[in-house]
């Protein structure tokens, strides 16, 4: 909801009904952007993994680029493999970006990972409902009627071939993005630019 004023702008209005800047920020848009933006990424460059990560770093930023390098080697599940969805461990990587434990409190006295846990369960619980699995093979099976070995050049040109990258994995990745802003909003980890 947009508060707005001929005469004033919205922090005037903030200040003078409030006596604080209080900032309103619609969810829907920006979660339709961070959607595009997965999307978009899948598309244009691949890396699943990352996709998410990028999509999320150029929403709301506070994601590095070592957590964005780190997430290089995930995509196609784990390695191009099939295993874990890369599109689900970039997400599980942008929420613990947000909300996951510090180094230097590696004993984690706050127990803060186990709240990081939770919401990465949301994820799985979002991806087994979605496509009846967390895994990449079992997802592209589901949106594409196989699976490939992509790390196969032979298997990954036919994944290419078969839309892979044009609508298929685009949006599992656009999901997965949007699906965690959802959590980082739910958790006030992130209000929107």
């Amino acid at each position: 909801m947009e508060i707005s004023h001929p005469s004033f702008n919205k922090s005037e209005i903030m200040q003078r009904f409030y006596g604080v800047e209080v900032v309103i920020v619609e969810r829907e848009p920006i979660l339709d952007r961070v959607e595009s933006l997965g999307i978009e990424y899948e598309r244009k460059y691949g890396g699943c993994s990352q996709c998410v990560i990028g999509a999320i770093r150029d929403t709301f930023g506070g994601i590095d680029d070592s957590v964005f390098k780190a997430a290089t080697g995930l995509a196609g599940g784990v390695g191009l493999t099939g295993a874990t969805c890369g599109a689900l461990t970039g997400a599980a990587m942008a929420i613990g970006a947000f909300l996951g434990r510090e180094y230097d409190q590696f004993a984690d006295p706050e127990r803060i990972r186990f709240t990081t846990f939770e919401l990465v369960r949301r994820m799985v619980a979002r991806f087994e409902e979605e496509y009846g699995s967390t895994l990449c093979q079992h997802i592209q099976e589901k949106i594409m009627g196989r699976s490939y070995r992509l790390y196969d050049e032979g298997e990954h040109k036919a994944f290419i071939e078969a839309g892979g990258h044009d609508d298929k994995c685009p949006v599992v990745v656009g999901k997965a993005a949007r699906w965690a802003a959802e959590i980082l909003f739910d958790e006030g980890l992130v209000q929107g630019h």
